[in-house]
């Protein structure tokens, strides 16, 4: 057997996508450490233990590996069947939160005193569920109206849902991933523009309105801190320290002064800052460069899936996990408005570890499904031009010579 036919036999076997796999592991293992550094003393001042945190997160992270091998040998199929049930679990939850009122911190966004964030099941919900939607609906597209009605009314749903908790930055994150989404499955560039405009139009509205209290403070915190780094929020000017200190090399991992100083969230929502400090700018840099190239491997996984179901979930949650990285990491740094996104496998948290390990579950399966798909179609090729690669006689027959009357016959 020639190593083609080796090659061919032996990729329906694993069929993932290896660089994708080793930027997941990369990222997690990384995030792990960060945990730890970042967790230890928070985590003694308020538990005893210097590891509570971090053993808490990889219990999540050993339920989240379990789902991600299971959902990657799950047809994607299947969340045909399974994209209502879970956006209305993900709706229901929601109202649980407003019901049970866990406050922490000013808002209501969690139940079971703080261990799941609904909002981070509702992200996840809402990819799957317009990837279907879209889908089925993808002839209808070019009409705005029926479009776009439907398609404001699920967004509408759930952002406002997130918006009375209140979650400034999950409903821009709904509003970006549904415009998003519209846009993959076939909808038209003016549509999206249009769509981009009314929802900038209605943040400035909502912004104005005092149903988030804090998001005009932060507005006007961040366009004063562009001109002056000193009117950046305490948080901000605080992770700015963090990277300062840091420098090109950083001080070294554990070795963070800015997290034991002020910095607020050192382990969830400031974990990039500790990142700067102890790894400095390279492993910042690292960090950076390894949510590029997962996006990029979402991107080929999306162009290379067996249809178009498959690409709007690989390219919606490959888009939404690198939108969380980015957002969080530029406000960090104070490019963006302070917004509370988690740094996808890096900050600590289980309702986000787990949905991120589900997305790249199914991610992977619709890897394999399209190696699954060239390679039966690469079978069927082979099979009709070597019918008879088996036999020694010739592929082609000899081109028969009429039987002359004087010659004998067989």
């Amino acid at each position: 057997m020639d190593r083609t036919s080796i090659k061919t036999h032996r990729s329906p076997r694993l069929g993932i996508d290896v660089p994708l796999l080793l930027v997941v592991i990369a990222l997690i293992l990384f995030g792990m450490l960060m945990v730890y550094s970042a967790s230890a003393d928070y985590s003694f001042q308020v538990y005893g233990s210097q590891s509570y945190i971090f053993m808490r997160q990889l219990r999540w992270l050993g339920l989240g590996s379990l789902v991600m091998i299971f959902l990657a040998w799950m047809d994607y199929h299947y969340w045909k069947k399974l994209a209502l049930p879970l956006m209305a679990a993900a709706i229901f939850a929601l109202m649980a939160v407003l019901v049970i009122q866990d406050t922490r911190l000013g808002s209501v966004r969690s139940l079971f005193s703080g261990s799941v964030q609904p909002s981070e099941l509702a992200k996840f919900g809402i990819v799957i569920y317009l990837s279907i939607w879209l889908h089925n609906r993808r002839d209808l597209l070019k009409n705005i109206y029926w479009a776009m009605i439907p398609l404001s009314v699920i967004m509408g749903i759930v952002g406002g849902l997130i918006a009375l908790q209140p979650d400034l930055s999950a409903v821009i994150t709904i509003g970006l991933l549904g415009t998003l989404m519209f846009f993959l499955a076939g909808g038209e560039l003016k549509h999206f523009l249009f769509m981009m405009g009314i929802g900038i139009l209605v943040g400035v509205v909502v912004m104005k309105s005092g149903i988030f209290p804090t998001g005009p403070d932060r507005m006007s915190s961040f366009l004063a801190g562009l001109k002056d780094p000193l009117q950046y929020s305490e948080h901000v000017r605080r992770s700015l320290e963090a990277f300062m200190r840091g420098g090109w090399l950083g001080v070294g991992i554990g070795k963070s002064q800015t997290k034991l100083n002020g910095l607020p969230f050192p382990h969830t929502d400031s974990v990039f800052a500790v990142v700067g400090e102890e790894t400095g700018m390279l492993g910042a840099g690292i960090l950076v460069a390894l949510y590029m190239i997962f996006m990029w491997r979402g991107w080929v996984i999306s162009r290379k899936a067996p249809d178009g179901l498959g690409m709007l979930l690989c390219g919606g949650l490959s888009f939404w996990i690198t939108l969380e990285a980015m957002v969080n990491m530029l406000v960090m740094v104070g490019l963006l408005p302070f917004a509370g996104n988690a740094l996808p496998f890096i900050s600590a948290g289980g309702s986000n570890l787990l949905v991120v390990m589900s997305s790249v579950g199914i991610v992977l399966n619709i890897s394999r499904m399209a190696e699954k798909s060239k390679v039966r179609v690469e079978k069927g090729s082979n099979a009709v031009v070597n019918l008879r690669g088996r036999d020694r006689r010739r592929r082609v027959s000899r081109p028969v010579r009429p039987q002359t009357a004087d010659e004998p016959q067989a």
